[in-house]
């Protein structure tokens, strides 16, 4: 069996998921999307193996190279689906919604005035605006009066075009702290909680936040479960809150990092994800 590994960074997670499929046998590509020759017009080299993990940090790198791939008849995991909701907050909220999985009161405005009505309006002057591609918390703001959201929207409406999609969320009263829960197919494998570090209002790790192991009860696996079909198929890290009226999600991750839960959690998410793919490509 060979597989292929598409990145723009080897980070410890490519590293782990090359180790657990060459300790199970498996050929290993890894292709960096950055040397990609896509070309539209040629037949799709066998390198690639019988399926292709895509591992891009970057939206839009592993956006295209999974439709390149995908339509030239390659599995993709995650495929282009799950790939293009997951990785756009908006359409991920809509999915949630959709699919009646709890989750924060959202907003989207194309324009300032628009976005202020929404954020005086439906969220009482106070709410995070969160840009609608992105992760590790990069520019993620907490506005918690008319001021802040009048300085940090006039900002945005003149920044890169993408920054003027003024997505708004709640800001949901919770622990210091919310919940990262691994699905891979149809099973969740573990999960984390991600302690805010002192000083800051996010839980990101990647900006200091510290992670504890948490226990999958029933009611977890059932929304991480929901959420996860609410976007695809696929491998999926579930960013879920406690609140006092029960779970709410409020983002799903498809290349999400998983160092920290086998580190804490003991889970062998590469291996459970090499299993996965195992499967997929029979």
């Amino acid at each position: 069996m060979k597989i292929s590994i598409i990145h723009d960074l080897v980070r410890w997670e490519e590293k782990a998921l090359l180790k657990a499929a060459t300790d199970r046998g498996i050929e290993v590509s890894m292709v960096d999307v950055k040397d990609m020759d896509m070309d539209l017009d040629s037949q799709l080299s066998d390198s690639y193996g019988g399926v292709s993990i895509q591992r891009c940090t970057s939206y839009y790198r592993g956006l295209h190279s999974t439709a390149f791939l995908e339509y030239k008849g390659q599995i993709v995991v995650n495929d282009l689906n799950s790939t293009t909701t997951a990785g756009n907050k908006m359409l991920t909220s809509l999915a949630l919604v959709k699919n009646r999985v709890p989750t924060p009161r959202t907003s989207v405005s194309t324009g300032y005035e628009a976005a202020m009505k929404q954020f005086s309006g439906k969220f009482g002057n106070r709410a995070v605006i969160k840009p609608v591609t992105g992760s590790w918390g990069r520019m993620v703001a907490l506005l918690n009066d008319k001021s802040a959201a009048t300085a940090v929207l006039e900002d945005r409406e003149y920044m890169y075009p993408l920054y003027s999609i003024f997505y708004l969320q709640e800001y949901v009263r919770r622990p210091p702290r919310d919940i990262r829960t691994f699905v891979v197919g149809d099973r969740v494998i573990g999960g984390i909680y991600r302690y805010q570090s002192e000083g800051d209002w996010r839980t990101n790790t990647a900006i200091g936040g510290r992670a504890e192991k948490c226990e999958i009860t029933p009611e977890l696996e059932d929304i991480s479960i929901r959420a996860a079909r609410s976007v695809g198929r696929g491998v999926f890290g579930i960013d879920i809150m406690e609140t006092d009226s029960g779970y709410v999600v409020h983002e799903v991750n498809g290349t999400t990092e998983f160092k920290n839960t086998v580190k804490v959690a003991g889970v062998d998410v590469p291996g459970e994800i090499i299993e996965y793919v195992k499967g997929v490509a029979r």
